[in-house]
């Protein structure tokens, strides 16, 4: 099993849009991902229309309650989003296991929900730095973070960088010393268009940098896909829109793949 977590320090990245699609294209691989929504806009979940206000990720961290693994396609999975999240994430401001809330529910119920059936467990974050993001950091094996051409897109890399940096050095095995955050951190430089000079400046900042897995080209049907609640891979199926797309389709399949050799 892998578990990524999608991060951004800035909103309007296409963070879930990326989460959606990356993940509905590894069960079109016959892989089985399981989505945890850490965003209290939830919008992954209303994507596969989903408004539960029970039994979802906030009682991970309420330490109460069920939570429950909705079953929605083949191989597609979800842990439901909680609008509330924000709420609850202020509330455990004071607690001194706030950050290892997810990990320890992970390994309590790691047997008894069978989490070892997902090949992957795909976590979409809120744009900030908050405790629930902090938790999903801590289970990762790997961080996947849009960068967008423009100034404050691309000064985000760094401010996530920090801030990892940071929780690595906090987040610790006090016996052991050894830090509970292991996840690499990978950028995808996201929404970027081949005629103008912020996506060529951005191009050109990322080419030396190791940790950038992939380039997504600015386009309308990527936009679209959570707003139609339809994923690339569904659309692929459809020949007529293959057709006409098909260079995109392939290309987006060609990073993906790209994507999950380097995780």
């Amino acid at each position: 099993m892998k578990i990524i977590t999608f991060s951004a320090i800035k909103g309007g990245v296409g963070k879930t849009t990326l989460t959606f699609n990356y993940g509905e294209w590894l069960a079109s691989h016959n892989n089985n991902v399981l989505f945890v929504d850490l965003d209290h806009q939830s919008n992954l979940t209303q994507t596969y229309g989903i408004y539960d206000s029970a039994e979802t990720v906030g009682n991970i961290f309420l330490g109460r309650g069920k939570v429950k693994i909705h079953e929605i396609k083949d191989n597609i999975s979800l842990i439901a989003g909680d609008m509330h999240l924000d709420d609850i994430e202020r509330d455990l401001e004071n607690k001194t296991n706030k950050n290892m809330l997810l990990y320890m529910w992970l390994s309590d119920n790691y047997d008894r929900l069978n989490l070892e059936r997902f090949d992957y467990i795909i976590l979409d974050s809120h744009p900030d730095f908050s405790t629930a993001t902090k938790n999903a950091v801590i289970i990762s094996n790997a961080i996947l973070s849009p960068i967008t051409p423009s100034e404050h897109g691309y000064n985000a890399k760094f401010n996530l960088e920090e801030r990892i940096n940071e929780l690595q050095k906090e987040a610790i095995d006090y016996s052991s010393r050894q830090s509970y955050v292991t996840a690499k951190l990978f950028f995808i430089a996201n929404m970027i268009k081949h005629n103008t000079k912020s996506s060529h400046e951005l191009l050109e900042a990322l080419k030396d940098d190791p940790n950038v897995l992939a380039t997504v080209p600015e386009k309308e049907l990527f936009n679209r896909s959570t707003l139609d609640k339809t994923s690339l891979s569904t659309m692929a199926l459809d020949h007529k829109t293959y057709i006409n797309q098909r260079e995109f389709f392939d290309n987006i399949d060609k990073t993906f793949q790209e994507i999950t050799n380097r995780l």
